[in-house]
């Protein structure tokens, strides 16, 4: 006689391991890494100038943060305490980390000397990247008119 058991018999120890949840997340973290490994390697987004481009539209209670490359190298900040005075890159990047935690969508353009050399403009986008820009416009001027248009 059964005590009551209704038949069933008791089991013992499992002794193997479900791989299904372990395959779900497996997935997933697959997912996101395919997704987010080509954000890593690509940097900051440049918005790169054309002939004809459109000016950016920026409120006027929200101004953007420009950070400046002159001739010989040296960076400007426009929200700097003396934006007239060169700036060192460390308190440059400061500036802008703080401003873009405050309010993350906030514009920022690098306005680049036509005479900087090209490392130093670079140079300029990696700090802002470290700053935490997401994207980073080029500031250039609207293309000359010809002589006789009015």
């Amino acid at each position: 006689m059964n005590g009551g058991g209704g038949g069933r018999r008791r089991r013992g120890p499992m002794s193997e391991i479900n791989i299904v949840p372990y395959i779900d997340v497996m997935l997933v973290l697959l997912v996101i890494f395919m997704i987010t490994t080509p954000l890593l390697t690509e940097g900051v987004r440049v918005q790169l100038p054309r002939a004809q481009a459109r000016p950016l539209t920026v409120p006027p209670t929200h101004p953007p943060i420009v950070l400046s490359v002159g001739r010989a190298g040296r960076l400007y900040l426009n929200i700097a305490s003396h934006p007239l005075r060169p700036i060192r890159p460390r308190l440059a990047e400061a500036l802008v980390a703080a401003v873009l935690r405050h309010d993350p969508g906030t514009a920022v353009v690098v306005k680049g000397d036509r005479g900087a050399r090209y490392g130093r403009v670079i140079r300029a986008m990696v700090l802002l990247q470290h700053a935490g820009a997401r994207s980073v416009g080029l500031m250039t001027l609207p293309p000359a008119r010809p002589a006789g248009a009015g």
